[in-house]
């Protein structure tokens, strides 16, 4: 058979190594397409000139990005036939990626556990994007619930890989040359910088964004994101197609920028999740709170340990969890990262 349907839950082995296919050397159409689907207005991403103000040229773009086009690979060996993308850890961005820079992934399977239904399974792997230097640009670890090809399949042993809940802060990776002492808060568009945060404070980004199939689809095609439940809408019983995680993602990281804008470079995602699902004519707000502060050793470079929180509708109650502990409604992503800001 010459074409690929896809890897299902007991197609993966723990300690199998997968390189993925297709590598993609980025471009400055992807900021500028980038630009057009999220209404991020971070400055560094933004302008090349206080870019290198900074220490940053060439002018990478925006760390997401990357992380897409890295993810998008993994996707047909991975999660092909996936019911949903579930969660991450221990993801690190090494490098600044930028135009011109090719990106090939490779992912090792760590673990394996089957679903009390007996039809679907969660595979967890830890991907690797290095650049046409053989450097490590992006690491991180996921998870994702993948079909089975047989209910009748036997279930593998389980194991459940043992991920660092977050990255420290000692193990940041400062891109080479970054000096944040001169930094120009008037270009960045606001004078908060690290020390006028606060552990705990929690920061309602205000604005919102509607999803529409267009945008979603066009940014999943961009990434070369193939699977099957964000295009095809017989992929899913209720018919409807299913908006990457990562489209979401992206929406709440540009939205933070009212609030957050000096949170300029993300260095870490230390930990995911996708709550619930999120379709067409959802409206993505978002929310913030501060977890942590971190000084680290680069000229004026600080850093911000942050909870994104996207929902579906606004919640200015910022309420991340019911009585009962479960995600409140409405709730769509969870997202704990580290941001690079001024000091």
């Amino acid at each position: 058979m010459k074409t690929n349907p896809g890897n299902f839950f007991e197609d993966f082995t723990v300690g199998q190594v997968i390189d993925h296919a297709t590598p993609r050397t980025i471009t400055e159409g992807d900021r500028a397409l980038y630009g057009a689907i999220y209404p991020t207005r971070f400055a560094v991403p933004s302008s090349a000139e206080l870019a290198a103000s900074v220490g940053l040229a060439p002018h990478p773009v925006e760390e997401l990005v990357g992380f897409h086009v890295a993810f998008g690979k993994t996707v047909p060996d991975v999660s092909l036939n996936a019911v949903a993308n579930l969660g991450y850890a221990e993801c690190r961005f090494h490098v600044p990626v930028v135009p011109g820079d090719t990106l090939r992934t490779r992912s090792e399977v760590i673990g394996l556990k089957e679903n009390s239904n007996g039809r679907t399974g969660v595979v967890w792997v830890r991907s690797t994007a290095t650049n046409q230097r053989g450097e490590a640009a992006i690491e991180w670890a996921r998870w994702v619930m993948v079909h089975k090809r047989s209910a009748d399949s036997p279930a593998p042993a389980t194991v459940v890989p043992d991920l660092a809940p977050a990255v420290d802060a000692t193990d940041l990776v400062v891109p080479a040359g970054l000096d944040l002492s001169a930094y120009d808060d008037v270009a960045a568009g606001s004078p908060h910088r690290l020390g006028d945060y606060e552990v705990g404070e929690r920061i309602d980004h205000v604005d919102g964004v509607t999803l529409t199939d267009a945008e979603h689809m066009m940014a999943t095609r961009l990434w070369q994101n193939t699977a099957k439940v964000h295009f095809n809408t017989d992929a899913r019983p209720d018919g409807r197609r299913l908006v990457y995680g990562g489209h979401v993602i992206s929406l709440a990281r540009a939205l933070s920028f009212n609030g957050l804008a000096n949170a300029q470079l993300i260095a870490a995602i230390n930990a995911g999740a996708h709550v619930a699902p999120a379709f067409a004519d959802d409206t993505v707000h978002a929310w913030s709170e501060v977890l942590d502060t971190a000084t680290l050793d680069a000229p004026g470079v600080g850093a911000l340990r942050l909870r994104l929180v996207a929902t579906r509708g606004r919640d200015e109650s910022m309420t991340l969890r019911s009585d009962d502990g479960k995600y409140a409604d409405g709730v769509l992503l969870d997202l704990d990262y580290w941001a690079l800001i001024p000091r």
